[in-house]
């Protein structure tokens, strides 16, 4: 899996001290992005990315506190032909323990023609690289 720390910010925390939902959402998408940068071996230019995130679904395993030094890891668990589904997990460094964990469907798309198209065969064969299981 491909890893990137998660820099915790004190406005992330909820009035519980645990790092809120939606900053989670937003560490899985930086995740993402470096994630696609390494795969993909070059600087994204999110003007003209063709990646569409259409899915997400998070399961929140146990809270993320503002001490905890968290990283996020991404692979890709299936290719199709013009979407691919991905595995993300913010994992405590120290612990190894899963706090939270994400699944999402990220698609190819045409932004003129507003549809999805089929992936290209070298993005495809850089993505499988990065597949698991």
């Amino acid at each position: 899996m491909f890893s990137c720390p998660i820099q915790i910010r004190m406005s992330d925390l909820d009035p519980y001290n645990h790092v809120n939902n939606g900053s989670q959402c937003n560490y899985f998408d930086m995740g993402r992005s470096r994630f696609f940068e390494h795969a993909f071996q070059a600087e994204i230019d999110w003007l003209s990315f063709k990646y569409v995130l259409v899915h997400v679904d998070l399961d929140f395993k146990m809270p993320v506190h503002f001490h905890d030094d968290i990283a996020c890891e991404s692979a890709i668990l299936e290719v199709g032909n013009s979407s691919f589904k991905m595995i993300q997990r913010l994992v405590d460094q120290k612990t190894g323990l899963v706090k939270t964990e994400c699944h999402a469907v990220v698609v190819y798309f045409d932004r003129v023609a507003n549809k999805s198209e089929r992936i290209p065969d070298f993005d495809r064969n850089m993505l499988e690289k990065h597949k698991i299981l």
